[in-house]
């Protein structure tokens, strides 16, 4: 009857091992989960302002990209080794390490985190399906948008805005509430698709104007001066703001990796996102270089650098253009969503509360939740400092990574005992005090208080994009630690 307790208490079809024959993944699906990763606006505009608004070494911007993709690729060959080899999700895998109740209420600070940015990023998607709507409407009848019902606004957002905004919602939870195959199938295709509309925008831009743009490209690709003490601090900057972007992914990456079908495939695939990280930059600086170019001979006054892809499309006056443009953005959007925000919500959502809930009501609580994020952003949300609480929960991910990392390999040295995890007996490896591990959670409150004050104090927010490193660091020694103890 106590096991009985404990498998419903801990256990569900989500949560538990999978099965060998259920390892499908390979370093090809990785090449595209690490595709789908940096295809997005934010990185699309992280890289291109890099590379062309800071005025950086064009040596630097490479080589600190470099560097900081060769770290989070060790980083998630670490973590999602265990994972891989015992077949478990980041919330489950948190258990040998917080104890198997400590574990549901660490997890779950990820999981707030990405509930959160799941309803924001939708809202951004919504605005793409908005542009799409009002394209279609324009182009019928150029009058149409003027009619009454159109310019009515309720919370910032008029009727087209709260169509596109519940679609997204809705489209987003019916397709990811399908499962791991039907998510590594859209995270394979939006990857694909993303880099064909790359190439045609390319293809569109060198079409319009090669000579000038090539040469322009050409020009900004001289590796000059690499070795310069000048050049330290701004190799530290572009590290730290391409680290900052990929963290996010790190602490969970094991729900991800648990599919991989054996250790040699992990590595090649997260191998790939050096891949990615070189192709994408090439056709994002290539895109912005070239859109700079025409749009600066077709326009009387250009105030900056457009490096947004949705303030580029805007700016082209081209209806095929732009349709095709905001297809593109949509899949790499909603992919992007998928990774970083709802696979992890709806983990740590379902190692909160096993017996009640599954993908299906999970998928139904994220969206009521996104839904409610995404509908106040505009008139609230935005306007009062919330990514800042955001930011503090975030402070949380080093952390755990950095204790996680410690107790697998250095304190368990790499050995799980599979049953206890999903138990409750106090006998079990992982109950440890009432089944939190106390030693773990101290060290995590402790390496927390460091990685959050490069966010609250002024004095130290110079080092906020190492802020998931100092916590690492700090969680993964204090653990080491006070465990040897």
């Amino acid at each position: 009857m106590i096991q009985e307790k404990s498998n419903i208490q801990l256990t569900n079809w989500e949560l538990v091992s999978v099965n060998p024959s259920n390892k499908i993944w390979n370093w090809k699906d990785l090449f595209c989960f690490w595709g789908n990763t940096i295809q997005s606006i934010i990185g699309f505009s992280i890289i291109a302002s890099l590379y062309l608004v800071y005025e950086l070494n064009v040596s630097v911007v490479f080589f600190g990209t470099f560097a900081a993709s060769l770290l989070v690729v060790f980083l998630t060959n670490l973590i999602g080794k265990p994972s891989q080899k015992h077949g478990i999700p980041f919330p489950v895998f948190l258990r040998t390490s917080m104890g198997i109740f400590g574990a549901k209420y660490v997890a779950i600070l990820r999981g707030l985190v990405a509930i959160f940015m799941f309803g924001v990023q939708t809202f951004f998607l919504s605005k793409s399906i908005g542009y799409l709507i009002r394209i279609s409407l324009f182009s019928i009848d150029s009058t149409f948008l003027d009619k009454e019902i159109f310019t009515l606004f309720f919370y910032g957002l008029n009727i087209i805005d709260w169509f596109s905004f519940v679609f997204a919602i809705f489209l987003q939870i019916y397709l990811f509430r399908k499962g791991q195959i039907f998510n590594k199938i859209i995270i394979n295709i939006s990857a694909i698709f993303v880099y064909i509309g790359l190439i045609l925008f390319c293809a569109i831009i060198a079409s319009t104007n090669l000579v000038d743009v090539v040469d322009s490209f050409k020009d900004l690709l001289v590796f000059d001066n690499v070795i310069s003490k000048s050049n330290i601090s701004p190799f530290l900057t572009v590290f730290g703001t391409m680290f900052a972007y990929f963290s996010i992914v790190i602490v969970n990456f094991g729900d991800f990796s648990r599919f991989v079908k054996n250790e040699n495939e992990l590595k090649k695939g997260n191998l790939s996102l050096l891949i990615n990280l070189i192709f994408f930059s090439i056709f994002a600086i290539f895109i912005v270089i070239g859109a700079d170019i025409i749009l600066n001979k077709n326009l009387q006054v250009m105030d900056r650098i457009l490096v947004s892809p949705t303030d580029i499309i805007g700016k082209f006056d081209n209806i095929f253009l732009s349709v095709t443009a905001l297809f593109f953005i949509l899949f790499a959007t909603a992919s992007t969503n998928l990774i970083a925000n709802f696979i992890p919500s709806q983990n740590c959502l379902i190692n909160l509360m096993p017996s009640k809930l599954n993908s299906t009501s999970s998928g139904v609580i994220i969206g009521i939740l996104g839904f409610f994020i995404g509908a106040l952003w505009v008139p609230l949300l935005s306007q009062i400092g919330i990514l800042s609480i955001v930011d503090t929960f975030g402070a949380f991910f080093g952390p755990i990574f950095g204790i996680i990392i410690a107790d697998y390999y250095l304190i368990k040295e790499k050995e799980i005992v599979n049953k206890d995890i999903f138990s409750t007996n106090e006998n079990g490896a992982y109950y440890f005090s009432g089944g939190w591990h106390l030693k773990a959670i101290y060290a995590l409150l402790v390496a927390f208080v460091f990685s959050a004050a490069t966010i609250w104090n002024p004095e130290f927010r110079f080092l906020q994009s190492y802020s998931w490193l100092i916590g690492a660091f700090i969680g993964f020694m204090m653990h080491y630690l006070l465990s040897k103890k």
